[in-house]
């Protein structure tokens, strides 16, 4: 059991963090390069909402495949698994989304991620007067807190 990567991205798809655990296969394996693997994924989490909206049972029943909405106004997803992985998707109110890759026997990480972005990015990030928001960042606070609190999960081996 155990975590592979963190990233996150601002709304447009900027990767304003990523840190890497455990890779079982490198970038050069699979998108070519870090900046391609960042925007692979992006995209698969951002088709991947738009298609659970459009399968929301209860939305609206003309709302154009693909149509942006608001955080919270329709269905989403948190999480999906294949044999290999399994990939938690967080999305603050703030459009900033949070995507962590573990193990694919790990369980819900909801609680864990809202704890990520409230305790330790906020504190950390937010809160820092050298943070530029919209920017990547690169805070070692930030790095300790998160790898002290993934310990505390019992996710690092």
């Amino acid at each position: 059991m155990g975590v592979f990567t963190i990233y996150f991205f601002d709304r447009e798809g900027t990767c304003l963090f990523y840190h890497e655990w455990s890779r079982p296969k490198p970038v050069k394996l699979g998108a070519g390069t870090p900046g391609d693997d960042q925007k692979m994924l992006f995209g698969l989490f951002f088709q991947l909402k738009v298609f659970a909206a459009a399968m929301d049972p209860k939305g609206k029943p003309n709302a154009q495949l693909g149509a942006p909405t608001r955080i919270g106004e329709s269905c989403s997803f948190h999480s999906f698994t294949t044999d290999l992985y399994k990939l938690h998707f967080a999305e603050s109110p703030s459009g900033l989304k949070i995507v962590l890759t573990t193990d694919p026997t790990v369980g819900d990480m909801r609680e864990s991620m809202a704890y990520i972005y409230s305790y330790i990015y906020v504190e950390c990030v937010v809160k820092n007067p050298m943070y530029s928001p919209g920017q990547p960042f690169r805070f070692e606070t930030f790095t300790t807190q998160l790898n002290d609190f993934i310990q505390s999960l019992g996710l690092l081996q």
